[in-house]
């Protein structure tokens, strides 16, 4: 349970892509108009393959055995090695990673939670991603106006899950209390073990259900969400 204490929360740490934004919607379709934008032809193996290879250079970045700047050629040089594509990679990188500021689907019901958190105290976004692609996406999805800030690791100079980004979060935000902050994430590797080095309560945000081997708070939907606050 979470350790309220004599505390309640009233401040809220929210990762942003599949939190409260559908990433993996957005980065598929963006995927597909870049490759498709410079004649490459796929199929139903090019983005799932994508996604993996995408998904295990920011693992990669989290534990720091990569620069933030080789993921965003290096995802796709990987891919068209594999697949066996002509197309020069760094262009398509480049198209990918621009156009992808335009790209941004808020989940159902995520500024209702929003609003419902903002009534209760002082929401954060922390969240890996680009700055430009994430300061528009939070502009575009509605959540501006909703949220005290947003601390993004390429603008802090630290990645999640580092202790030192999360020893920023706490330095930077106003009479920050541990008893009094929750992280909320949808990823174990990142959201919780920063969670932890920040030394807060966590709920793992997970549509799909209870994770092998995770034994902590979960909520399946921002109602489950506001039950456990």
């Amino acid at each position: 349970m979470l350790s309220f204490g004599c505390n309640m929360k009233d401040i809220f740490l929210l990762d942003m892509d599949e939190t409260l934004l559908d990433f993996l919607k957005a980065e598929e379709e963006n995927f597909l108009w870049a490759l498709h934008r410079f004649g490459v032809q796929t199929d139903a193996r090019t983005y799932p393959r994508f996604h993996e290879i995408n998904d295990g250079l920011w693992k990669m970045l989290e534990r720091g055995e990569i620069a933030r700047a080789e993921i965003n050629y290096r995802r796709f040089e990987l891919l068209f090695q594999e697949f066996g594509y002509r197309a020069d990679f760094k262009a398509v990188a480049s198209a990918y990673f621009k156009h992808f500021e335009e790209v941004c689907y808020p989940y159902p019901g995520a500024i209702v939670f929003l609003k419902a958190l903002k009534e209760r105290g002082r929401t954060y976004i922390v969240t890996n991603g680009s700055k430009p692609i994430q300061e528009r996406h939070i502009a575009d999805a509605g959540f501006l106006s909703l949220i005290e800030g947003a601390f993004i690791s390429e603008d802090v100079g630290f990645n999640k899950p580092s202790k030192e980004y999360a020893d920023y979060v706490k330095a930077n935000i106003e009479g920050f209390e541990n008893s009094r902050a929750v992280w909320i994430g949808d990823s174990l590797t990142s959201d919780m073990v920063c969670a932890q080095n920040a030394q807060v309560d966590f709920i793992l945000y997970s549509p799909t259900g209870r994770p092998q081997g995770y034994g902590g708070e979960l909520a399946r939907n921002y109602d489950e969400l506001l039950q456990l606050l």
